[in-house]
């Protein structure tokens, strides 16, 4: 969905190279939405180092799971890069989404294409621990469904979840995916409870129910 640490990153992985390892993608340089209102849809990725959308497959069967959980729901797209996961998640009903990208240029990027898509979205350009930050000190309303996929190995995954569940950001029985690399298994708040998981390549995808 977005970048990695140069540390995780292969050169398969990054930027328009991820097109040809068997991602789902046709062409490395566009953004496909896979189901709902903007289905087929086919959006630009700006060329930037490590930026790649969460394939095709992935989405597919996190969304999926998630049948019954987007009709309504307000979004978190934390860490958002190319806002795969978020805009994927307007297209099949959310009510809105929050896009949270500190690259200026790649949140320009995906504010252009949620105009493209008149989506309820709202790109924020700040990096994901000043938008928590802001977020504890005013009275919006919960989230009913976060997407996390945070740059791998630095730590910023459990940082993210306890700061999400600590702050009251997420509404009672709200779901959680979280992105991390295959060798870690992150240790998230006691009461997150693991629904299903997906594996593609260097990255393992969790989704939690909360109570």
């Amino acid at each position: 969905m977005k970048r990695r640490s140069p540390s995780s990153s292969r050169s398969s992985r990054q930027g328009k190279t991820q097109g040809s390892q068997g991602t789902g993608r046709r062409d490395a340089g566009r953004l496909r939405i896979i189901g709902g209102d903007y289905r087929r849809r086919q959006l630009p990725v700006l060329d930037h180092p490590g930026l790649r959308p969460t394939p095709d497959r992935v989405r597919e069967t996190l969304f999926n799971w998630l049948s019954v959980a987007t009709n309504g729901a307000r979004v978190l797209d934390l860490y958002a890069g190319t806002g795969a996961l978020g805009l994927e998640a307007l297209s099949r009903g959310a009510r809105e989404a929050l896009f949270v990208e500190q690259s200026a240029p790649v949140a320009r990027a995906l504010d252009a294409n949620i105009a493209t898509l008149g989506a309820n979205g709202r790109v924020i350009s700040a990096t994901a621990e000043a938008f928590l930050d802001d977020m504890l000190n005013t009275a919006a309303a919960p989230f009913d469904l976060v997407f996390l996929d945070p740059p791998f190995r630095l730590g910023l995954a459990e940082q993210s979840c306890r700061r999400l569940a600590d702050g009251g950001l997420l509404a009672a029985g709200a779901w959680v995916y979280l992105e991390v690399e295959t060798e870690l298994t992150p240790c998230v708040p006691e009461d997150w409870m693991l629904h299903r998981e997906v594996r593609a390549g260097d990255s393992s995808g969790r989704l939690y129910r909360l109570p």
